[in-house]
């Protein structure tokens, strides 16, 4: 009996890890949001009344939700509190988040912000309600190669935020011939950083 109880004991400790499914987000531009991220992410709405809406760009039901409430307000002070600060967003490969931001770029929606950390390229944009949405590609298209990148590269621990670059030049590299393993030794030098430094959107 007592060898019984203690294996159900183990097994309920044992972590059955859950994968993350959906953000819910509070909004006071419904429609706005909706369209944002149809734009974005290729988000496609499943459901919609006046207070909520669901919305999806793959197989699941939904994605990200949305909530109103007429009692809700902007927080312009929303860079120095606490809370989350972006949702992300993965390409299947650094061509496709490229190709993105050319897309993007004419639709004249831009990032505030772009890094190459290491073991991702990531750009920031900002959704109607000011969230920060970051798509990025894995530059070693294998997520364990990656993890092992976070957890040995001596340069990563130095500076783990990455580097700021320009994905104009990105591209116009990338046009002339670049392959993806110089163009990520280029942003990661440092060789294709922008102009300004990038608002980073918390109060440091």
């Amino acid at each position: 009996m007592k060898s019984t109880q203690a294996k159900g004991t183990s097994s309920r400790r044992v972590i059955k890890a859950p994968v993350l499914h959906h953000v819910n987000l509070k909004t006071i531009r419904m429609q706005e949001m909706i369209d944002w991220y149809a734009i974005v992410i290729g988000g496609r709405k499943n459901f919609q009344d006046p207070v909520m809406a669901f919305v999806t760009n793959d197989a699941a039901n939904h994605r990200i939700a949305l909530i109103t409430s007429p009692r809700l307000t902007d927080d312009p002070d929303r860079e120095s509190h606490i809370g989350m600060h972006h949702t992300a967003f993965e390409h299947a490969s650094v061509d496709d988040l490229l190709d993105t931001w050319v897309r993007l770029n004419e639709e004249r929606i831009e990032p505030h912000m772009c890094l190459d950390h290491g073991f991702t390229i990531s750009f920031y944009y900002v959704d109607p309600d000011g969230n920060s949405v970051e798509l990025q590609a894995d530059w070693f298209g294998d997520w364990a190669k990656s993890t092992e990148f976070l957890q040995t590269s001596p340069e990563f621990a130095s500076g783990p935020i990455g580097k700021f670059v320009d994905p104009g030049k990105m591209v116009a590299a990338r046009t002339a011939g670049t392959d993806l393993q110089e163009l990520h030794r280029m942003a990661y030098a440092g060789e294709l950083s922008p102009e300004n430094t990038p608002h980073i959107r918390i109060a440091m």
